[in-house]
């Protein structure tokens, strides 16, 4: 009880704390987090082939919810259908550039992805919320695929590859947004949803600490490599979006988990 006690009370006092206090312990958090990953993980590769398992992880989480609830209650069939479509592009990149083990992952990511929409379009209708999924996919898509034809990497690939390449990564930071949209409406999130995005938390993390971490062995400096043109900085940018999105939700998980409730309640204003 005492121990429960302990943990409670820091996450009182950062509950009392200002906005500006918060985003800055959050940023000292991270920082930290970096550099323990720096010293910890001698090839920080790992932790790219780290995020994509975790995400698979995640989808296999609501394929458990899926098969054994019968329901998709609280779930966005407009952000599963954004992660198929960035898998989609990011593989057909990854068959073109790399044939590694990233192609397998994103393989089985999408196949489990094209399953879990299947289920709430056709098996599930009944129970998903399509009155609280109010994001329009367009909203996200559209802004991706400009930004992409503006912004992409200068190699010697073909420039369809190389606009697909930068679309799939500007749309990966942003696909989880209609579905935090929906649990904003809905305000509780029942446990296997809120497993499934605590999972996208922690693997957004660590493909942004893949990326920062990767840059800096690369180049002894990363500022000097971020100046290395638009879509370096593109990149980074992309990164840090996609796991602070998260990053206010992972903080409700990880407070509901710890005083030992089931359901994650979210304030207005979260997402």
């Amino acid at each position: 009880m005492g121990s429960e006690k302990k943990l409670r009370s820091p996450l009182l006092w950062v509950k009392r704390q200002s906005i500006r206090v918060k985003v800055v312990l959050g940023v000292l958090a991270s920082i930290a987090a970096l550099v323990f990953l720096k010293i910890a993980v001698v090839n920080h590769n790992y932790m790219f082939i780290a995020s994509e398992a975790i995400h698979t992880i995640g989808i296999i989480i609501l394929i458990y919810k899926l098969q054994r609830k019968k329901s998709c209650a609280g779930l966005s069939l407009r952000s599963q259908e954004l992660t198929a479509l960035f898998l989609i592009a990011r593989l057909y990149c990854s068959v073109i550039m790399e044939h590694n083990i990233h192609t397998i992952l994103d393989f089985l990511t999408l196949i489990t992805t094209a399953w879990v929409i299947y289920m709430i379009r056709f098996k599930l209708k009944s129970t998903y919320m399509e009155d609280l999924d109010t994001l329009r996919i367009y909203y996200v898509f559209v802004p991706c695929a400009i930004l992409a034809l503006i912004i992409q990497p200068t190699n010697t690939h073909h420039v369809i590859n190389r606009t697909l390449w930068a679309f799939c990564v500007y749309l990966e930071s942003v696909s989880v947004l209609p579905q935090l949209r929906i649990m904003q409406n809905a305000k509780v999130v029942e446990p296997f949803t809120a497993n499934y995005v605590f999972a996208l938390g922690v693997a957004r993390f660590l493909n942004c600490a893949h990326w920062i971490l990767q840059l800096y062995d690369d180049s002894g400096s990363l500022l000097r490599y971020v100046q290395y043109g638009r879509w370096a900085i593109m990149v980074c940018v992309s990164e840090v979006v996609q796991t602070f999105v998260l990053a206010d939700f992972c903080y409700y998980y990880v407070k509901s988990v710890i005083q030992g409730q089931t359901m994650v309640r979210l304030p207005s204003g979260v997402v």
